[in-house]
């Protein structure tokens, strides 16, 4: 058993350490031409709206231009331009914010500047895990949309390795992902029950503590499978899906790592919800 765990602590270290570092430097790659884009966007659009305004000049002092002028302004079709240019320059300031918004998601996931134990916001890692996961809750054609309600309590500051605890809020809802999306491509009874899949997370103080609920309103699962949940290499998805080890590392940093707690209460057919226990400072 002891074997066995430190074969474990081993495979986290080393996973941790090559996300970590990766998703680091995709965060500083992307970040540096970014900037760049949404800064010269604030000067082209004063360029733009300079330019334009000269064109109204014109349409005022000169309202019978020449033929080929007149020409081309239809060809073009000049108003249809200068009213939707700015339209279009305002969509890309909101692309490149969004831009700006999943690097600084990824830079707090990775935490890698954060090794060691320090003071953070929980709300920032759970946030910066479903900024990284917005595009597996978005609908696709062959089910929902799922809906993320967050009802975030007055926390502290908790003392912590916050890049260890980012990678447990990102399995735990990457589970419930998963579960709502096999959920729907199953079969119709089970459908039928979750026609609007959704996962609440709920954060409160608690004495010394903090406490973090994830649920979902999936299929649930039977007591065999809960009883094994946080056994290392135990799985229930197919083949090449699922390691097994996701739930085993995440309590293990939950547990041994934080002297906390990690829970699993789920019913068949009435969802599953995570509980984690941290306290808020280390001894």
């Amino acid at each position: 058993m002891d074997l066995k765990r430190t074969q474990l602590q081993l495979i986290q270290a080393e996973k941790m350490s090559s996300i970590g570092q990766m998703v680091a430097g995709v965060a500083h790659e992307i970040n540096n031409p970014v900037n760049f884009i949404y800064g010269n966007l604030t000067h082209a659009e004063d360029y733009i709206k300079d330019l334009l305004e000269i064109i109204r000049l014109y349409e005022r002092h000169y309202p019978q231009p020449h033929p080929e002028i007149a020409a081309e302004i239809e060809e073009i079709e000049l108003d249809f331009v200068t009213e939707d240019l700015p339209n279009l320059l305002n969509s890309m300031k909101v692309g490149a914010e969004r831009i700006r918004e999943i690097v600084k998601s990824l830079r707090i996931f990775s935490r890698l500047d954060e090794a060691e134990v320090k003071n953070i916001d929980l709300h920032d890692g759970i946030d910066s895990t479903l900024m990284i996961l917005h595009n597996r809750l978005k609908a696709q054609p062959n089910h929902p949309g799922i809906e993320v309600v967050k009802n975030y309590g007055n926390l502290p500051q908790v003392e912590c390795y916050a890049g260890q605890l980012n990678q447990v809020f990102m399995n735990i809802i990457a589970n419930a992902i998963d579960a709502l999306e096999d959920c729907q491509n199953g079969a119709a009874s089970s459908r039928e029950n979750i026609r609007n899949p959704q996962i609440q997370i709920n954060t409160a103080r608690a004495g010394s503590q903090v406490q973090i609920r994830i649920a979902d309103n999936g299929p649930g699962m039977p007591e065999s499978v809960k009883q094994r949940l946080f056994d290392p290499f135990f799985t229930t998805k197919p083949v090449g899906k699922g390691t097994g080890l996701g739930l085993s590392i995440s309590y293990q940093i939950v547990v041994d790592k934080h002297g906390g707690q990690m829970q699993c209460f789920s019913t068949p057919g009435q969802g599953t919800e995570f509980v984690i226990d941290i306290p808020i400072k280390q001894s």
